[in-house]
């Protein structure tokens, strides 16, 4: 295993990945706000308690084992990429029967993208201390 294959950074890309998908099927939403028949679509999360599970073992699904030397660590995350799209129900339809509220809609683009920017800063600060530890400034 390499440095920077370590599971949170896995963890963490998967995270990013999540949120710039996210951030395509919500722009489809706003592109589609005036399409008759057109209900908002969301990405489902996955679970992030099994964000790691592929990394630690090599095999998807598998429950992962992490390595405690003391009683006070936390235990690991697991690591799943399967986000699934999936059509919200909207209180507000238009009489062409479109679902999608731009205010919503804007609002989720806003936090997707605060969410989005957190996971990168905490993965590149990861990349950072995992370098400052092989003797590598950064």
């Amino acid at each position: 295993m390499g440095f920077f294959d370590l599971p949170i950074l896995n963890a963490l890309k998967t995270r990013m990945q999540f949120h710039s998908e996210r951030q395509v099927v919500l722009a489809q939403n706003v592109a589609n706000a005036e399409t008759p028949g057109y209900g908002a679509r969301d990405l489902k999360a996955p679970d992030f308690k099994r964000m790691l599970a592929a990394e630690s073992s090599g095999v998807p699904g598998a429950p992962m084992a992490p390595v405690r030397t003391s009683a006070n660590h936390m235990g690991g995350l697991s690591l799943s990429t399967d986000f699934k799209e999936t059509k919200r129900d909207s209180f507000e339809v238009t009489p062409e029967g479109n679902g999608v509220v731009l205010e919503d809609e804007m609002m989720k683009i806003a936090q997707n993208q605060i969410d989005h920017q957190i996971a990168t800063t905490v993965y590149a600060r990861g990349i950072s201390m995992v370098k400052r530890a092989v003797g590598r400034s950064g």
